[in-house]
């Protein structure tokens, strides 16, 4: 019989494994005008309608030809580092982590096993790189900091209005399309090494 321990040590090592053997860059080339089209969905999509998660998962799904409103709708309450906090992780990462869960994540019949998520975390884990990369953080208000000089309390009306006029459409915009555009270049590039 496996104790705790043992399933953590064996999850860990599942972990490490398949960093050895999935860790590299894919060297598949997605074409750039889908990656283009993400782009460009997705800093429309802030611009007119507003909420990094939802603009960012919306150009996702729609570049890719997947409907899910239950994923939409559940992208809802991330937007400016989840409920307009700005204290979590930028809505469009997480939401680029969701398009990712939602086609290579563990499925419920699954579950119980560790394993069956392994390629989503390492497909999410190279988004959230290129937002390290990019912005220095993938926390909102760090990534506001960087791109506007300070950071706004999206809660407060006042500060929203400063916010607009301080640029944050135009800035959140960029941010939004650069998600949308790596998540579906990561999802691309997973979906060509699994054939």
């Amino acid at each position: 019989m496996i104790t705790g321990d043992e399933e953590r040590i064996f999850f860990i090592r599942g972990i490490h494994s398949e960093e050895e053997t999935m860790s590299g860059k894919s060297t598949k080339k997605v074409p750039e005008e889908i990656l283009v089209r993400a782009y460009e969905t997705g800093v429309q999509n802030e611009r007119r309608c507003t909420g990094c998660s939802q603009s960012t998962l919306a150009a996702i799904l729609d570049v890719l030809g997947i409907e899910s409103d239950d994923a939409f709708r559940a992208a809802s309450g991330m937007a400016d580092g989840i409920g307009l906090s700005g204290d979590g992780s930028c809505g469009a990462l997480a939401a680029g982590v969701m398009a990712i869960g939602l086609l290579f994540g563990r499925e419920r019949e699954n579950f119980s096993d560790p394993f069956a998520a392994m390629k989503s975390y390492k497909l999410a884990f190279r988004l959230y790189e290129d937002f390290i990369e990019r912005y220095g953080s993938c926390r909102c208000f760090d990534i506001q900091k960087k791109l506007m000089g300070r950071t706004y309390n999206l809660r407060d009306a006042k500060e929203m209005e400063e916010a607009l006029h301080g640029g944050m459409m135009d800035h959140c915009s960029k941010v939004v399309g650069n998600g949308a555009r790596k998540a579906v270049e990561i999802i691309l590039a997973a979906r060509e090494e699994d054939l």
